[in-house]
């Protein structure tokens, strides 16, 4: 192997390493302060099927794990892809995606002539 694909691949081994501590540990304070249910299901976990809930960010910002918990949400994996596959969905269809705004731009008014006829009739 050359060093230049030893020192790529240490670099991603490290990476690896510091997003599966974040989530440690962000998971871990989301366990203590939650039920263990899930948030769209509510379907209850215990034992070794809790490793099947996951730490839902809210605004969907890995980065923003506030001491009070107020970005997380447990969901169960299924609920949790669920929710990201809305996301990417309604991306892919121009639909307005949850925490992003978007600018209406109406076109047409079907009432524009409404004025003129009701004034015609008087």
């Amino acid at each position: 192997m050359a060093a230049g694909d030893q020192d790529r691949e240490r670099a991603i081994a490290e990476g690896r390493k510091v997003q599966e501590e974040r989530q440690k540990s962000y998971r871990e304070r989301a366990l203590k302060m939650y039920p263990w249910i899930c948030g769209k299901c509510s379907r209850e976990f215990s034992g070794k099927k809790v490793r099947e809930l996951t730490v839902h960010h809210r605004d969907h910002n890995h980065d923003n794990n506030p001491p009070d918990g107020s970005n997380w949400e447990l969901l169960c994996i299924y609920c949790h892809d669920n929710e990201h596959q809305r996301d990417i969905d309604a991306e892919y269809a121009g639909a307005e995606t949850p925490g992003k705004p978007t600018k209406s731009e109406v076109t047409h008014n079907p009432f524009a002539a409404l004025a003129g006829l009701v004034q015609e009739k008087k």
